[in-house]
């Protein structure tokens, strides 16, 4: 008994670990999902710069996240005049010391809002 425990012991908790790490890292591209489409809904709005996507999910993540992403880094690149596109990368907290977090990567992007008249439309 005491022979099985030691051997079942240690892969049991590495399941344990296992499952609580997938757990973060799957909350953590939900938070860096949301936190671009927080930009994006932003940056969209007519009149509306670039920075004010990525100040809106910087805001988003610093209320919500917490611990959960470290190593931050929001990009507008892809955007363009018609289009909008926010990425939120990071690193998640790894709960094993010492070893880093996985990065994780999440990007939204939208049409810009804009007033047309009729038949100006493409």
């Amino acid at each position: 008994m005491t022979v099985e425990l030691a051997v079942l012991g240690p892969a049991l908790l590495l399941a344990v670990f296992a499952v609580v790490q997938g757990g973060l890292v799957f909350h953590a591209r939900s938070l860096a999902l949301a936190a671009a489409t927080e930009g994006v809904t932003a940056a969209r709005a007519h009149g509306a710069t670039q920075d004010a996507g990525t100040q809106r999910a910087r805001s988003f993540l610093d209320r919500t996240a917490g611990d959960t992403l470290t190593d931050l880094h929001l990009s507008t690149a892809g955007s363009g005049p018609t289009r909008v596109r926010v990425q939120v990368t990071g690193r998640v907290i790894s709960i094993l010391p010492g070893v880093p977090g996985l990065r994780v990567s999440q990007a939204a992007q939208a049409e810009r809002e804009r007033f047309t008249t009729a038949g100006s439309l493409p």
